[in-house]
């Protein structure tokens, strides 16, 4: 991983805010980033398979749902900007906003409590 790889990678809004709220929530269905993000499937869908060759995510298959989670191989300098994007979105609109839907999600899979 290289810094230009990861700000390529990041420089899309809709990989970013799918980044911080997988780097709060720790993983992450399809369905749940799709309620969150208000946006249809294939978009994020597509999104999160240039993430996964980015080597930025991990996916993995529990019964008919598919997880994806920050790569836990990913360097120390890449969690530390994370954790520094993620502080300093918390404050945005739109981050606020894609908690919150999170959080209202009804039937998620598995109910972890996002962005406390």
């Amino acid at each position: 991983m290289t810094p230009t790889i990861l700000f390529k990678c990041l420089a899309d809004e809709t990989r970013l805010r799918c980044m911080v709220l997988l780097h709060k929530e720790g993983k992450l269905c399809v369905c749940e980033l799709t309620h969150a993000l208000d946006m249809l499937q294939p978009k994020i869908s597509r999104h999160l398979a240039q993430l996964r060759q980015c080597n930025l995510l991990l996916d993995s298959r529990e019964g008919q749902w598919v997880y994806y989670q920050i790569n836990p191989a990913l360097p120390a300098w890449v969690i530390d900007i994370l954790d520094m994007l993620t502080k300093e979105l918390d404050g945005e609109r739109k981050q606020r906003q894609d908690c919150a839907r999170l959080q209202s999600m009804e039937d998620r899979p598995e109910m972890k409590g996002c962005c406390n």
